[in-house]
């Protein structure tokens, strides 16, 4: 089957599932979270053959982690599916009402997008929670995921579609693009007759090209290049657990910590706390200043290039940077974030409002790391993306990012006059 018929089928197949209850959506959820958990093997043996050719092509240790399906990560897989049926069901809730003069009542409503196309990369879990969210919020859904995880990614489609048969759901609802090739994402992404958004999620090359090749809108989601700034009054003991947990709990996702900030009262005991947790562990690069503390105490750090201050590292490799305040430090995150997850660590007041007031992110977090940005985490059930724009929506998208909003209007056989 073509691409342009894929979503030809999950645009017709739309209206049908905008209005099923959300009895019967939670019903076809659970199952699915069933199927997911009882078929586990089937979907080990596809993640292997992916794993295996991911090794072979020297893809790194991080990267080859993204890829990875455990036992554990397909129960959280399911466990994210069930959550998301325990959920309140965001279609047809009321966001407000009002009488009119002439007699009419409105009701302004909440309403699925209609079809959601996602084109993602590496993670096969995406299938699984982008499934989820769009099928709770009333919406079908096409996806494209990265050549990298294609069979694992193939496996959780047919479990998913054929427990949607099973269960008397129309399994059009969700449609999946096999051409792993950018063609298959250009063909994808001029389906405007039949789609109605794209969320691209992956990295900075991808939501480029989604953005340069869209004829539908798009919610950007893409890579975090992330901040920790540790101010002045922090307790740099707890500093160091949390930066320890950012950036090296899963150094391949969007929410890991790339970015050091260290205010310069505090630099020298941070940077040796931070070098001798971290040594054997994660590459540290650095600015100038940071290079002579720690090169001053026998640690092995490389110096900075420009491009450095501004990567997603996606691997144990940590850009370090010494500042002089936290003016300083929130010009740095707005100049270099991709508007994603930033963090302060401090007991200032102050400088906490001043940096959660300025930061120009989707999340900003104080004294946390900014590894909680995920729909689950923050009690979603699972997320769809980051979203790192500011329209429709921003951070992550859960199902009430997942509509949009529609007016019921009631009359009397009401004429205008």
């Amino acid at each position: 089957m073509d691409v342009t018929q894929i979503c030809r089928k999950a645009h017709n197949a739309q209206y049908e599932l905008g209005a099923m209850s959300a009895d019967k959506k939670n019903e076809v959820l659970r199952a699915v979270a069933r199927s997911i958990v009882a078929s586990k093997d089937e979907i080990k043996v596809a993640n292997k053959v992916d794993i295996d050719a991911a090794e072979a092509s020297g893809m790194t240790r991080a990267m080859v982690d993204r890829l990875l399906l455990t036992d554990e990560r397909i129960a959280l897989m399911a466990e994210g599916v069930e959550q998301v049926a325990t959920l309140p069901d965001p279609v047809g809730e009321v966001c407000d009402c009002w009488d009119l003069d002439n007699g009419l009542h409105i009701d302004k409503v909440r309403a699925p997008l209609g079809v959601v196309a996602v084109i993602y990369e590496s993670r096969p879990n995406v299938t699984a929670d982008v499934f989820a969210l769009c099928f709770k919020s009333g919406n079908c859904v096409v996806l494209r995921g990265g050549k990298e995880a294609i069979n694992s990614n193939r496996a959780l489609y047919k479990i998913i579609a054929d427990t949607l048969a099973e269960h008397g759901a129309n399994s059009d609802v969700i449609g999946f693009i096999d051409d792993t090739s950018r063609e298959g994402s250009a063909m994808l992404l001029k389906q405007g007759d039949t789609v109605d958004v794209v969320i691209p999620r992956g990295g900075d090359g991808l939501k480029k090209f989604v953005l340069a090749n869209a004829v539908m809108p798009v919610i950007a989601s893409a890579g975090g290049v992330c901040h920790i700034y540790v101010e002045k009054s922090a307790d740099i003991a707890k500093c160091i657990d949390v930066i320890d947990n950012a950036k090296m709990q899963r150094p391949s996702t969007c929410n890991a910590l790339e970015q050091l900030l260290v205010h310069v009262d505090v630099a020298d005991k941070t940077l040796t706390m931070v070098a001798d947790r971290l040594k054997g562990r994660c590459r540290l690069v650095g600015c100038k200043r940071s290079c002579e503390i720690l090169r001053a105490k026998g640690y092995e750090i490389a110096e900075a290039s420009e491009d450095d201050f501004t990567k997603e590292h996606l691997d144990y490799e940590l850009t370090v940077r010494v500042v002089d305040g936290t003016a300083e430090a929130i010009d740095i995150v707005n100049a270099n974030n991709t508007k994603h997850s930033d963090a302060i660590m401090s007991e200032d007041k102050q400088a906490i409002e001043q940096f959660t007031a300025k930061v120009d992110a989707g999340c900003v977090y104080v004294n946390a790391s900014t590894r909680f940005t995920d729909g689950f985490q923050f009690g979603f059930g699972a997320e769809i993306g980051i979203s790192t724009q500011k329209l429709h929506a921003r951070g992550p998208l859960g199902l009430r990012q997942l509509t949009s909003e529609k007016y019921v209007v009631r009359g009397d056989y009401t004429s205008r006059k």
